[in-house]
C-alpha cells in the first residue's frame, strides 16, 4: 500500500527498522473450498455457488485454489473435474488432495486425465509421534506409503507436493526421513502444517530454518507451503513468521472459516502484504470476495473485523472525531490515517464518525456537515444530550428522527 508523500514523517515504523528492504510477493493457495467446508458453522455452498466463488476468488487475486478429496465419492470427483476446469480457464492453479493411499493418489490422476488440467496433487500423512501413537503408525510404513503416494503422482507427470500433518509437533528425525523420502520420490513441494494450531512465531521461524537447512544440506530448491490454524489464535501472525522465515506460499480460507478455530484469514493476510508493500493497494476485490463467501457459506463476518466489518472504519468517540475533523481540513488521506492503520478507501470505503453515548461536540458537526444541515448550536446541543442518553450508537435514521422532532417542537414554539 503506497504511502502518502508525508506519511514517513509522520509515522515512524517501528515494525520494520530501516533501512527497509522491500517485501517480496509471496503466492496464495486458497483452501475454503477444502478446509473451509470442513467447518461445523457453515452450509455447504452449491456446485454453482462454488464456481462463483471461483470467479470471485481469482479477482481478489488468490493464486492457487484446493478442491478437496476426490477420492471422498464419485460425486466430489465429478464436481472437481468441472470446478478444475473452470478454475484453470481462469488462470488460478489447481490442486487436489489425498492420503498417502494408492486409491487417493489415483483418484487425483483421473481428474486430472478427465478434466485435462496439470494440477498439483498433494499427498499427506500424519508425521507427529502422537498422531503415530494413536493410529499405530511405524515410520517405516508411513515410508513407504510416501514413496508411493508421491511416486503416482509424479509418473502422472503431475506436480506432487508432501504435506506433513502436524508437522509443528513433529520430531525433527521424522521429518528428516519423510521429507527425504519424499524428495527422492519426486516431490517438487513440502507443505508445513500447523494442523492443531499449535505453533507460535517463534516455532514457525525455528521449523521453516529447520526445513530450509534440510533442504540446503541436500543441495535442493524445492518450494515450500505453510498452512497454518487459529487454535491459539496465532494463524495470521504465524503465517506472517512463516513468509518472513522464507516460505514461498500461504494456505488460508475466506474469513478463515476452518475446522475448529479455523485457519489462516486469507483476506488480513493480504492486507497485511498491502500494508508492506507487495500486494496490489486496491484490496476491494478481496473485500468483496469475503463478502460473497460470507454469503455462500451462511456465516456472519464480525463487526470488528479489520478490512469487511461493519465497524472497521467507524468511530463515535469525541476524542477520535475531533482529530479526525481537523485532519480533513488538512488533506482527506490524513483523515483516514489519523486514528487508523488501514486507509478505509483501499476496499472503497469512507471513514465514517457517529454519535453515541461517547461523543462530542465535533462528532455531531461532522456528521450534521456531512449532510450539508445547519450547524445550530441548539440543536447540536438537543442532539449531544439525546446520544449521552442513549445506550447504543445511534444510527442516521435515529438521528433523523432526533432532528424531525426538534424542528416540529421548534415550529410549535414558534
Amino acid at each position: 500500500m503506497a504511502a502518502q508523500p508525508e506519511i514517513s514523517s509522520l509515522v515512524y515504523d517501528w515494525n520494520a527498522p530501516e533501512p527497509r528492504a522491500p517485501q517480496r510477493r509471496v503466492a496464495l493457495l486458497d483452501d475454503t473450498l477444502r478446509d473451509g467446508l470442513q467447518s461445523t458453522a457453515v452450509r455447504q455452498p452449491t456446485l454453482d455457488e462454488r464456481s462463483e466463488l471461483l470467479v470471485a476468488m481469482r479477482r481478489a487475486g488468490i493464486d492457487a485454489v484446493n478442491l478437496g478429496l476426490p477420492a471422498v465419492s464419485f460425486g466430489a470427483a465429478s464436481a472437481i473435474v468441472r470446478l478444475a476446469k473452470e478454475a484453470a480457464a481462469l488462470g488460478l492453479g489447481v490442486v487436489c488432495a489425498g492420503r498417502t493411499l494408492e486409491a487417493d493418489m489415483r483418484a487425483i490422476v483421473e481428474v486430472a486425465e478427465q478434466s485435462g488440467v496439470a494440477l498439483e496433487g498433494h499427498a499427506f500423512v500424519g508425521a507427529s509421534a502422537i498422531r503415530a501413537k494413536v493410529e499405530g503408525w511405524e515410520l517405516g510404513v508411513l515410508q513407504a506409503r510416501t514413496a508411493s503416494a508421491i511416486g503416482t503422482l509424479a509418473r502422472a507427470g503431475l506436480s506432487a507436493a508432501f504435506v506433513t500433518e502436524d508437522t509443528t509437533r513433529s520430531q525433527p528425525e521424522a521429518l528428516r526421513v519423510l521429507f527425504a523420502t519424499a524428495l527422492d520420490a519426486g516431490a517438487t513441494r513440502l507443505c508445513l502444517c500447523d494442523t492443531v494450531g499449535h505453533a507460535t512465531p517463534a516455532g514457525v521461524r525455528r521449523l521453516v530454518g529447520f526445513t530450509r537447512a534440510f533442504l540446503e544440506s541436500r543441495r535442493q530448491n524445492v518450494a515450500l507451503d505453510w498452512h497454518g490454524h487459529a487454535d491459539r489464535g496465532l494463524a495470521l501472525a504465524n503465517a506472517l513468521a512463516a513468509l518472513a522465515a522464507g516460505v514461498d506460499r500461504i494456505h488460508g480460507t475466506a474469513l478463515g472459516v476452518g475446522e475448529r478455530a479455523g485457519n489462516t484469514p486469507l483476506e488480513l493476510f493480504a492486507l497485511n502484504l498491502s500494508l508492506d508493500g507487495a500486494w496490489p493497494e486496491d484490496l476491494t476485490p478481496i473485500a468483496e470476495y469475503c463478502q460473497r463467501a460470507a454469503a455462500l457459506l451462511g456465516v456472519e463476518i464480525p463487526a470488528n473485523h479489520p478490512l469487511v466489518g461493519a465497524g472497521a472504519f467507524r468511530t463515535a468517540t469525541g476524542v477520535h472525531a475531533a482529530a479526525i475533523r481537523k485532519a480533513e481540513r488538512q488533506a482527506a488521506w490524513l483523515s483516514e490515517r489519523v486514528y487508523g492503520a488501514v486507509p478505509s478507501s483501499a476496499v472503497g470505503r469512507t471513514q465514517e464518525v457517529c454519535i453515541g453515548p461517547m461523543s462530542g461536540r465535533a462528532n455531531v458537526e461532522h456528521w450534521l456537515s456531512l449532510r450539508g444541515l445547519s450547524l445550530d448550536e441548539a440543536l447540536i446541543q438537543r442532539l449531544l444530550l439525546c446520544a449521552r442518553a442513549s445506550d447504543h450508537v445511534l444510527e442516521d435514521a435515529e438521528v433523523l428522527e432526533i432532528l424531525a422532532r426538534e424542528r416540529a417542537n421548534t415550529a410549535e414554539e414558534r
